[in-house]
């Protein structure tokens, strides 16, 4: 009978009671009080001249996150969830002068799913960087297997380590390289051993956002495919007199040669490992630091030339010195070859092709031209930010 005097809505809430006293989470819960998740986006929405280097952050309370999105007019952003998945954090730099917009959605206990959203713009610096040339970056270039990756930068950088963290080369078949900085605003990649042959390499340098300097920002990301073509290498013995050209190790031609005189260390051809730089035809040889009529003075047009240092040495056509090739050593220092030769020399060579020459006591500096390779790898590394 004393049940009776509650009436039903009585009886009602004293099962609620009973029902909340057995499951142990308190009358709240069991009214469906449980809290909404909270989400805090960092940079918040509405700010203006963002830091490009200062991280998104996006953390939740009284619930996980179940999805972040980044959008906008710079550079695509991703990032990573934190443990328990109740925060975010962005991956990378981010565009300067850029507006984005940060998308987060989380969920409470019972499910319910809150949507959180923060605009905001990032400075526009006042001091610019960004690469001013890649090479190799001829669109549809096939180079050879010794072909360095050489960024010049728009302007001095300071902050080489971080620079240096956003250039990634990535090949088809992997060998190991490192890149060494010549100067504030020039740096070199380079393989420990040549590259494999008949592949495709991808340099990214991911510099949107990153300080190179004090106060200096990167303005764009940069992104080049290299094609690594058949391994072909020059072998050839000053002298000797003649060199062989191998194609994937297999022999193409031997060609006899003329080549330096050796009166003097101007007209000696160089001996070492040496990487062939570019092709004209014709070219116009002068003699360096001489004016005409100066003693030793020179100027020729040679044809079908095929360029492998800085200090004017080439494989060219010579049909002056044809008598010569193969016998004795009569040019300046360059590589005298018959015309037939120079020009399927001309046609088959690529940008970054291995010429290794031997027979005199002039080797090739490491820096004339492109004959990295006559450094050691392990030397070659030290020039890195990041040792």
């Amino acid at each position: 009978m004393h049940v009776r005097v509650w009436g039903v809505a009585a009886g009602t809430a004293a099962a609620a009671v009973l029902a909340a006293g057995c499951s142990g989470s308190g009358v709240a819960g069991a009214l469906g009080e449980t809290k909404d998740a909270v989400v805090t986006i960092t940079p918040a929405n509405g700010a203006g001249q963002t830091k490009p280097d200062a991280p998104i952050e996006v953390k939740v309370a009284d619930g996980t996150l179940q999805d972040v999105k980044v959008q906008g007019t710079g550079v695509a952003v991703t990032g990573q969830m934190g443990a328990g998945n109740t925060t975010w954090k962005s991956g990378r730099t981010l565009t300067p002068g850029a507006t984005y917009t940060v998308t987060a959605q989380a969920k409470n206990d019972d499910g319910k799913v809150v949507t959180a959203t923060s605009q905001f713009t990032t400075l526009k610096p006042q001091k610019t960087f960004g690469i001013a040339d890649v090479t190799p970056g001829i669109k549809g270039e096939t180079v050879g297997v010794g072909m360095p990756i050489m960024l010049r930068f728009t302007a001095p950088i300071t902050n080489k380590a971080l620079v240096e963290k956003a250039l990634e080369v990535k090949a088809e078949k992997p060998v190991e390289g490192a890149w060494r900085w010549i100067d504030s605003q020039l740096a070199i990649y380079r393989t420990k051993t040549y590259w494999p042959a008949h592949q495709n390499v991808q340099f990214t340098a991911r510099i949107a956002g990153l300080q190179g300097a004090p106060d200096m920002y990167g303005m764009r990301d940069t992104q080049h495919t290299i094609k690594i073509g058949a391994a072909q290498i020059t072998k050839g013995n000053i002298n000797q007199h003649h060199m062989t050209v191998t194609r994937d190790g297999k022999k193409l031609r031997t060609i006899p040669f003329s080549a330096g005189n050796g009166q003097t260390r101007e007209y000696t051809t160089t001996s070492g490992v040496h990487l062939l730089m570019e092709k004209g035809n014709p070219v116009t040889m002068i003699s360096p630091g001489r004016k005409e009529g100066d003693p030793g003075y020179y100027k020729e047009v040679v044809d079908h030339a095929v360029r492998f240092s800085n200090s004017g040495e080439y494989v060219h056509s010579a049909p002056w010195s044809v008598g010569s090739q193969g016998r004795a050593n009569v040019s300046h220092g360059c590589l005298n070859v018959s015309p037939a030769n120079a020009v399927w020399y001309y046609g088959v060579m690529q940008r970054g092709d291995i010429i290794e020459l031997t027979g005199t006591s002039r080797q090739v500096e490491w820096d004339n031209g492109w004959s990295y390779w006559q450094m050691p790898y392990a030397q070659w590394k030290k020039g890195s930010a990041l040792t």
